[in-house]
């Protein structure tokens, strides 16, 4: 099985910054992509950012210039530095990661438990 451990949430206010990270632990032979995605209350989830084992990266149009994703493939984990947060950035931010546990699997995709991330005065 594969756990996904999830840390970094919390309350910032406006222009402040929040350092997400979520570690990938179990049997794992190869990590693909990760990512993040968000959900806000009555909204349905939407993507937020994701990386390739290559370490290419693709951003929502809204967190652009904001946001960096980062990797560190030693340690399993995924990094979303949050910069300029903004109201509308509050919501429940998910890590999502594909993974083969073995050779001749295909990869399946895995979601951390959430964590709440509040932008607030």
């Amino acid at each position: 099985q594969v756990q996904l451990v999830e840390s970094g949430g919390g309350l910032v206010q406006p222009g402040g910054s929040l350092r997400l990270s979520c570690a990938a632990s179990g049997s794992i032979f190869r990590i693909y992509d990760m990512g993040y995605y968000r959900q806000a209350l009555g909204k349905q989830r939407e993507l937020v950012a994701t990386i390739t084992n290559g370490g290419s990266t693709n951003y929502a149009d809204s967190v652009k210039g904001r946001f960096t994703i980062s990797r560190d493939n030693a340690k399993n984990t995924v990094f979303l530095q949050m910069n300029s947060l903004k109201a509308e950035d509050t919501a429940v931010y998910y890590c999502n990661v594909n993974v083969a546990r073995y050779l001749l699997e295909s990869r399946k995709e895995y979601w951390g438990q959430g964590t709440q991330v509040t932008v607030s005065s």
